[in-house]
């Protein structure tokens, strides 16, 4: 019988280990690459946003904060798929997305850190790389004996991370979109929305042999024809894309639907890849293809439609809304046109705030929606409120560098 000092020490042996065991679970360097690639992207956003209008919108740690908690969520749902089909992913896989990851990174594109193009580059580098006699530094065994039927699951995989990856986009990328001041070919000032994003998919897969022995302990399990580790891997989602013609909410949904579709037509291709694994090539190549034919798509057809946040001549448009300003509690929106304010009508920015000072203590705004229907918002304005309500508009001529489209 152990004494009550000698349970109390079992019991700090016990949480010791488990402690080791869950920091083990974060020992991929991803983890914390893609938490300080995120940190740098809401840094450049709100320089830029500071340029453009001398105020920010989301703070810069906006981006941080879109980085895991939906993406944790897919990628349970994912690791519960991939685990329950018994899906193995050669540790060489791992070994390369990361290290294409990290490549693609280095380029600036965000765009490029999808699953399409980490994942699907890793799987033709593998190809390449498999029975060839190199002599790679810790991991060499693991390229050395790579086989042809370790393939199809790298497609299927990759085809479950790029349904992911749209549903991400519908659901997290039409949050926070930044509104941006650029020139037009005519030398108008204009504005767009742009929506540069990086999520984190925390994915377990099942990983052959003991691929893991030669960076700590891990644990093993026996299956039916040898032993797996269950490692926790994160995949990257970048998503980078500029709205011009269209509302941004509407736009980016369709993306998101648009990649959605695509991961399950492919999915269904990478399936039969287990029958005959040539066709797991056609699937991710088919994947890569598919990914950087919608990026263009949207580009051309944006590029064909005239420029949604303009200057018009019967009111003033909403390009961005700051949180928690008046404008925000009034249930302003963006691509609303504002026609009249105090019940005088407005043209430009500099109309919209001469009528404002006509009433300091209250504000009733007169504003046509995106279905093109009236309707009247007011407020008291109180002490300490945003001055300017908390509205962007496509401002006048001012010092902010210009960019064309």
């Amino acid at each position: 019988m152990l004494d009550a000092k000698g349970l109390a020490w079992v019991i700090k042996e016990w949480l010791w280990e488990l402690l080791i065991g869950t920091g083990k679970m974060f020992i991929h360097p991803l983890f914390y690459y893609l938490i300080i690639l995120a940190g740098i992207i809401g840094v450049s956003r709100v320089k830029r946003e500071r340029k453009n209008f001398h105020i920010r919108v989301e703070d810069a740690f906006f981006e941080l904060r879109q980085l895991l908690p939906l993406g944790i969520v897919i990628g349970l749902a994912i690791s519960l798929v991939t685990l329950a089909a018994g899906t193995v992913i050669p540790f060489a896989a791992v070994i390369l997305t990361a290290v294409f990851t990290l490549l693609w990174s280095l380029t600036t594109r965000v765009r490029l850190l999808g699953p399409a193009f980490t994942v699907g580059a890793a799987f033709f580098a593998l190809i390449f790389l498999a029975g060839q006699d190199w002599s790679l530094p810790v991991f060499s065994e693991e390229f050395a004996d790579l086989q042809d039927t370790i393939f199809p699951g790298i497609a299927v995989l990759l085809a479950i991370l790029l349904i992911g990856e749209g549903i991400l986009i519908r659901r997290n990328g039409i949050k926070g979109t930044s509104p941006k001041l650029i020139k037009s070919k005519r030398g108008l000032t204009v504005g767009v929305h742009e929506v540069k994003r990086l999520w984190m998919l925390p994915v377990f897969l099942i990983i052959p042999g003991d691929a893991l022995a030669p960076i700590s302990w891990w644990p093993l399990f026996p299956g039916g024809d040898g032993q797996y580790s269950l490692f926790l891997v994160p995949f990257a989602a970048g998503f980078h894309q500029q709205v011009q013609g269209m509302l941004p909410k509407e736009a980016i949904r369709d993306l998101g639907n648009r990649v959605a579709v695509l991961g399950l037509v492919i999915l269904i291709i990478a399936a039969a890849g287990y029958w005959y694994p040539i066709v797991s090539i056609t699937a991710v190549a088919l994947a890569i293809i598919g990914r950087e034919a919608i990026t263009q798509s949207h580009r051309l057809k944006e590029g064909s439609l005239p420029f949604y946040f303009s200057k018009k001549n019967h009111g003033v448009m909403i390009l961005g809304i700051i949180p928690e300003s008046p404008a925000n509690k009034m249930a302003l929106q963006v691509g609303e046109l504002i026609t009249k304010v105090n019940g005088k009508s407005i043209h430009d920015e500099k109309s919209f705030y001469e009528a404002l000072q006509r009433n300091r203590a209250h504000c009733k705004l007169e504003v046509l929606d995106t279905s093109g229907q009236i309707r009247f918002v007011q407020r008291a304005l109180y002490e300490g409120d945003h001055h300017e309500l908390g509205i962007l508009f496509v401002q006048d001529e001012k010092t902010w560098g210009s960019e064309a489209v």
